[in-house]
């Protein structure tokens, strides 16, 4: 690194120079005025010397030589410390006028908030910073004790015009009029002195003027007088296009040319005067000066004698009092000619001999408590070091140093510390010590606040540009600079420091300091009459719900008053206040399909399209004639494009959020819309709108919200603290062609608009009813294709519940309109549960309800219903005549039935087609959803077991459980459902049901018997196809004629969907062991309609066709003593198929260890309790009556011994051919050798019918089976 070449370098080249005393007389300054400059000003721009060679050759033998020098001009009434009024007063124009001029390029920008972080512009300090730099270090020049602003030189001028030109020269250096330094004994008066004679070319020839040369060489030495002849331009003014002089006079006229009568030959002699000055006198000179002194310092300061003489001379003045002031020193003392010598030696460059006599004063000085001087020497070590690039440290000593002696002095070394801050800071990043750099900025602050703003903002700069950059201190220095900035009312650099903060707080979660950033942005704006770019930084923080209530008010408050003073309606785009939650915006229209309430707008188009897959036809598929295939033409061509209908309004759900802790007014809440009477225009847009204009206000405000060619909805509301609200805005196109749906607008307050575009905001919205098509664009999801009006049917279910106990059932009413004048054609309806919602017959709309369910009820018309093939049918058409048109409305029954507690969700679709068939959409369809509550009520369960006395008859035990909270119930009625079951009780109603109530968590059981009916003829077989359901009457003194028939519509609907929900129905098809049993209840309240509980799915024995029955003696006494005891046992068979079935049956001893040899698996037992739906109920005996029996009674050990207490003595195993409808008796037989109850089921019956026996069509049936035998408890005791 060369130190010349960094900026601190650069500075003091240009400040730590040469001062040359000018001293002028009225008539050259007259001269000098024709051309716009004083004398002084005409020469500074040729004291700058960047190629001059000069040999310099100092206190040592060898000469080094300069390559660059600079000569600092003062007139010789500024050669004095500066006043420090003016001199802060020219400071605070300094900052106003950048201000001024930094402001109004921010304003060409100013309506942009946000800001990149981290430019290269972010990064260059600001250009005015360098100037206030420079004033600040002069503020503290011309100080006594420092000789590098004590003049080495006095220039005196003297016009040709004025009369004694001599004597003038001998007057201008008089001493009552030079500078105090010169008078008070700070610096030796007898300098260099150069006379300069100024002739003007304009008054006539230089005779007169080479006459006082000579003149002037006589009395003064020809080598130091000079002719200076200028304005030489003597016909017209010249106009330099590099004018010299321009940064000189920044405030120039505009008519007047700086020079416009010097010539080029003028400005040669100008340069060549300046530099033989500089190189032919001045450099000489210094040399000179500093020989003489280098041999004065050396005779009396240097050597080791000398060095004990000082110290000996000084000793006792490291004992006095402190003094601001300290000693004083004439120019004469040794202390001033070191001093002088190595300022002298600095601005000659020689930095070892100033290093070595500044180390030589500093110790004089410290020991003299000289302070101001010592701290003037320790800030020349440190910048010495640093031109040397030698031991940074030593140099960063010195400065921290010479910093802490002039703070130490107060107001009398501030300037001066001012100044060695500066140079330090500057010293720190020229060594990449940027955080260093700014903790002395923050130290050099002072208590001028004007200062410390711009001391603030640059050491903000200093942490940008630290590595790692340190953004956050950044900010927060940038922010505080602002605040001190608005105290000195200097809004506009407080503007432009807070603009600068948001760069690094835009987009973090440091919110706090966000908003009060915008916020007093926002504030400035506004006093500075910029209301409008005031608005958009205070609408930034509208949304600030982490502040306090008190601050969101006072936030609010300030945004409507500055909004006031606007004088109109101000209109935001993307106003944050309410907060729009784009995430839930839907958009719904109807095309082919539509809704009939907002739940089915709400549902998942995959659960419709599965529902409607069937009523739709494939066009593709169907014959069609040229004004079908023009229809199916014009969908193709817009198959792209959402669809809607005119006189039909897209809806658009939007969400709207209040942030604050406040209640906000929002009113005229529209949504924006472009209409266009085209329907070409709806692709091309598509590509056309996504380059919107710069300013999005003036795009929506050139679309506006009411058109003559469709009606937008106007919503006013009010939104709390916190609250949230959905709105649901419509437009209804009223004409055929393209409608586009921007964006929305509202007015907060009644003073502000706001404007919030869909597209650009968020791009990815949820279409819930779009069609199903390829990718989308954000902006072809909101253009819509509006047709011609066509029909369309608006439809509801009534009296549908929505709360409702399980196995409620009801009659209902479904009601369909068409306001179009135009008809429909070719219904079709689908539901998608018809477990809990059948369709019911037209001839049953007048029948009183719950009557039509009796037996006495004419069901001619509805036994087609109970055809499995016509049930199986999922979509009911309705008739070919039927027509919906105009006012009348067509009202169809349905039958509903809460099948299962919970939340059932129930669909319904309807299908119609236009007759119009020149319309684009040829059908339509009704959607309507509903959601009903269905709560529990009776809980009812089943246990069978097979009779002892007859092969066809089971014992069943009924229980139920009332599980409701407060509902009475009334069990009304028992019956089958199968194939020739006949049930009867073993108890009368009056037994069962003394109360005739079953309350609330009350429980009860009740047994009867089932009996096979069916016969044994074939034919009779054939004949009795139809389901004869057999019905018991629970309730006491009941006619029968008020007897439900189960075999009518709905029950046997609802049997047969029953069936099918539980996989039961071709499982047990071909089983004839096979009973459903339905109960039926009323409630006791009235408005509850009777109820069809879960009715069970029954199997008396798993043993497919065959049935058998084993029978023997129960209980019986023998004497063991004497022998064991032989019991003979039958078992009888029956074949209820119609082939000839092969039956295999093998018996198992006990093996002493609980379990049964070669044994199989038994029959799992029944369901648990509360299962919903059909369930199996597995036989058992009528003493064990659980459904855990078969559990319970499995590996249970009868004797302890490991003898086997009994074995089958008879065949093993045996085969039989069983004949169709016949029966067969097998003998058994077995041995027990000691007294107890023995459990005789350890058998197994296997049973294989032949295929062709049973039609190869019928795959439903079962064409084998292994069954374990039925429990047989056998008790033997020993006879006495």
């Amino acid at each position: 690194m060369d130190p010349a070449r960094t900026p601190l370098g650069q500075m003091l080249l240009e400040e730590i120079t040469p001062v040359v005393m000018v001293l002028s007389t009225p008539s050259v300054e007259e001269t000098c005025l024709k051309n716009g400059l004083s004398f002084l000003q005409m020469l500074t721009p040729f004291c700058s010397f960047n190629n001059i060679d000069v040999p310099v050759r100092t206190a040592s033998d060898q000469p080094y030589r300069i390559h660059k020098f600079k000569l600092r001009l003062f007139y010789g009434s500024n050669v004095r410390k500066p006043d420090l009024k003016v001199a802060e007063e020219q400071l605070m124009q300094v900052i106003t006028e950048s201000g001024e001029k930094v402001f109004s390029e921010l304003c060409s920008d100013a309506s942009k908030v946000n800001h990149e972080h981290a430019s290269s512009e972010d990064r260059n300090t600001p250009s005015w910073f360098q100037f206030f730099n420079k004033e600040l270090v002069r503020m503290a020049s011309f100080s006594d004790h420092e000789a590098f602003d004590h003049p080495v030189a006095c220039l005196l001028a003297v016009s040709s015009k004025d009369e004694h030109p001599v004597s003038r020269f001998i007057d201008l250096f008089n001493t009552n009029k030079l500078p105090s330094l010169l008078k008070d004994g700070a610096m030796d008066p007898k300098i260099l002195k150069h006379y300069l004679l100024v002739h003007d070319n304009q008054d006539g020839s230089a005779d007169r003027a080479s006459k006082i040369l000579t003149e002037m060489r006589n009395t003064f030495g020809s080598s130091d007088c000079v002719l200076l002849s200028i304005n030489s331009s003597l016909d017209a003014p010249i106009k330099h296009q590099d004018n010299p002089w321009a940064s000189q006079i920044c405030d120039a006229s505009s008519n007047q040319d700086l020079g416009c009568f010097l010539n080029i030959d003028d400005i040669n002699e100008i340069k060549d005067l300046m530099q033989d000055l500089s190189s032919k006198h001045i450099i000489p000179n210094m040399e000179q000066k500093i020989r003489v002194l280098n041999q004065q310092v050396s005779a009396t300061r240097k050597g080791f004698k000398n060095q004990i003489k000082n110290l000996w001379w000084r000793k006792g003045k490291e004992d006095g009092v402190d003094s601001l002031n300290g000693p004083t020193y004439n120019y004469n003392s040794i202390e001033s000619q070191i001093r002088v010598l190595g300022d002298y030696a600095f601005m000659l460059r020689d930095y070892e001999l100033a290093l070595s006599n500044y180390r030589l004063i500093s110790t004089d000085y410290k020991i003299d408590k000289a302070w101001k001087r010592y701290a003037g020497v320790q800030e020349m070590m440190g910048l010495t070091y640093f031109m040397l690039d030698q031991s940074r440290k030593e140099a960063e000593y010195c400065m921290e140093n010479a910093f802490n002696t002039y703070l130490k002095l107060g107001l009398l070394g501030q300037q001066n510390a001012t100044r060695c801050g500066l140079w330090w800071i500057e010293m720190l990043k020229a060594r990449d010590l940027f955080k260093e750099a700014a903790t002395v900025y923050f130290r050099i602050c002072g208590e001028d606040i004007l200062h410390s703003a711009v001391m603030l903002e640059q050491a903000s700069y200093c942490y940008l540009l630290s590595k790692p950059s340190m953004s956050r201190k950044y900010g927060f220095h940038l922010v505080l600079s602002g605040e001190q900035y608005k105290k000195c009312d200097q809004i506009k650099h407080a503007i432009r420091t807070y603009r600068s903060a948001l760069t690094v707080f835009r987009g973090t979660t440091w919110s706090y300091i966000n908003d009060h950033v915008h916020f007093h942005i926002g504030q400035w704006y506004a006093s500075l009459g910029m209301y409008e770019v005031a608005v958009k930084h205070m609408t930034e923080i509208l949304a600030c719900s982490h502040q306090s209530k008190t601050t969101q008010e006072l936030f609010l408050s300030d945004f409507l008053q500055v909004v006031e003073k606007t004088g109109h309606t101000f209109e935001v785009t993307k106003l944050q206040l309410p907060v729009i939650n784009i995430s839930s915006l839907k958009v719904i229209f109807e095309d082919h399909r539509t809704f009939g309430s907002s739940s089915a707008v709400d549902t998942k188009e995959g659960l419709w399209h599965s529902l409607e897959e069937d009523m739709i036809p494939s066009f593709t598929a169907a014959k069609t004639n040229w004004l079908e295939l023009q229809s199916k033409l014009i969908s193709k061509k817009h198959n792209q494009s959402n669809v809607c209908v005119a006189g039909e309004a897209v809806k658009v759900n939007i969400e709207f959020i209040n942030p604050l802790q406040i209640t906000i007014p929002v009113s005229g809440v529209t949504l924006i819309c472009k209409y266009s009477t085209s329907t070409d225009e709806l692709t091309s847009d598509a590509k056309g709108s996504s380059v919107k204009t710069d300013n999005e206000v003036d795009h929506f405000r050139d679309t506006s919200s009411y058109n003559s060619s469709f009606l937008v909805s106007e919503v006013d509301f009010s939104l709390g603290g916190g609250e949230t609200t959905l709105v649901q805005l419509s437009v209804t196109p009223k004409e055929v062609g393209t409608l586009e749906i921007l964006g929305v607008r509202w007015k907060l307050s009644g003073t502000i608009v706001g404007f919030h575009n869909f597209e650009l905001s968020h791009p990815k919205k949820n279409i819930v009813k779009g069609r199903r098509k390829a990718k989308q664009s954000p902006n072809e999801k909101f253009k819509f294709m509006v047709i011609k009006s066509i029909p369309k049917i608006q439809g509801s279910v009534q009296s549908l519940p929505g709360k409702a106990y399980a196995g409620d059932l009801r009659q209902l009413m479904l009601e369909l309109r068409n306001p179009s004048e135009f008809p429909v054609k070719n219904l079709k309806m689908k539901i998608s549960h018809p477990r809990f919602l059948i369709i019911g017959n037209q001839e049953n709309v007048k029948l009183e309800f719950p009557g039509c369910l009796t037996k006495t009820t004419d069901s001619a018309q509805s036994g087609a219903h109970a055809n499995p093939n016509v049930m199986s049918e999922t979509v009911f058409s309705f008739p070919v005549d039927t027509s919906i048109q105009g006012e009348t409305p067509l009202s169809w029954p349905l039958w509903f039935r809460a099948a299962v507690p919970g939340d059932i969700s129930l669909y319904m679709s309807i299908y119609y087609e236009i007759e119009d068939i020149s319309s684009v959409i040829r059908y339509r369809t009704l959607r309507l959803h509903y959601n009903v509550q269905v709560l529990p009520s009776l809980d009812v369960s089943f246990q069978i077991s097979p009779s002892r006395l007859r092969i066809h008859d089971f014992l069943v035990r009924l229980d139920v459980i009332n599980k409701t909270s407060s509902e009475s119930f009334q069990v009304y009625q028992l019956s089958s459902v199968g194939h020739h079951w006949e049930i009867s009780l073993l108890q009368p109603p009056d037994a069962i049901f003394p109360s005739q109530t079953l309350m609330a968590g009350q429980a009860i059981s009740c047994f009867f018997t089932l009996k096979n009916s069916r016969r044994l003829s074939k034919l009779e077989h054939n004949i009795s196809t139809m389901p004869l359901g057999s019905d018991v009457l629970l309730v006491p003194q009941c006619s029968q004629d008020l007897v439900y028939n189960t075999n009518n519509v709905p029950l046997v609907n609802f049997h047969y969907f029953e069936r099918l929900q539980q996989k039961a129905l071709h499982e047990d098809l071909g089983d004839l062991n096979t009973v459903d049993l339905v109960l039926i209840y009323r409630p006791l309240n009235s408005s509850i309609s009777p109820g069809l509980p879960d009715p069970p799915h029954v199997i008396t024995a798993s043993t497919g066709p065959i049935s058998w029955l084993v029978d023997g003696p129960q209980t019986l006494h023998h004497d063991f003593s004497a022998s064991f005891c032989e019991i003979n046992l039958k078992m009888r068979l029956y074949n209820s198929s119609d082939a000839t079935a092969f039956v295999h049956i093998d018996t198992t001893d006990f093996d002493g260890s609980g379990e049964h040899v070669n044994s199989v698996n038994a029959v799992q037992s029944a369901t648990p309790d509360n299962q919903a739906g059909w369930h199996d109920v597995t036989p058992v005996n009528e003493i064990k009556v659980t459904p855990n029996a078969l559990e319970t009674q499995q590996g249970k050990a009868l004797l302890l011994e490991s003898v086997s207490p009994y074995i089958w003595s008879g065949s093993s195993s045996t085969n039989i051919h069983l004949e169709p409808m016949s029966s067969a008796e097998i003998p058994l037989q077995i041995c027990v050798f000691s007294p107890g109850t023995y459990d005789l089921s350890n058998y197994v019956l296997s049973w294989k019918l032949p295929s062709q026996g049973l039609g190869d069509s019928d795959e439903t049936k079962q064409h084998s089976g292994k069954c374990q035998g039925y429990k047989y408890y056998l008790t033997v005791l020993q006879s006495t």
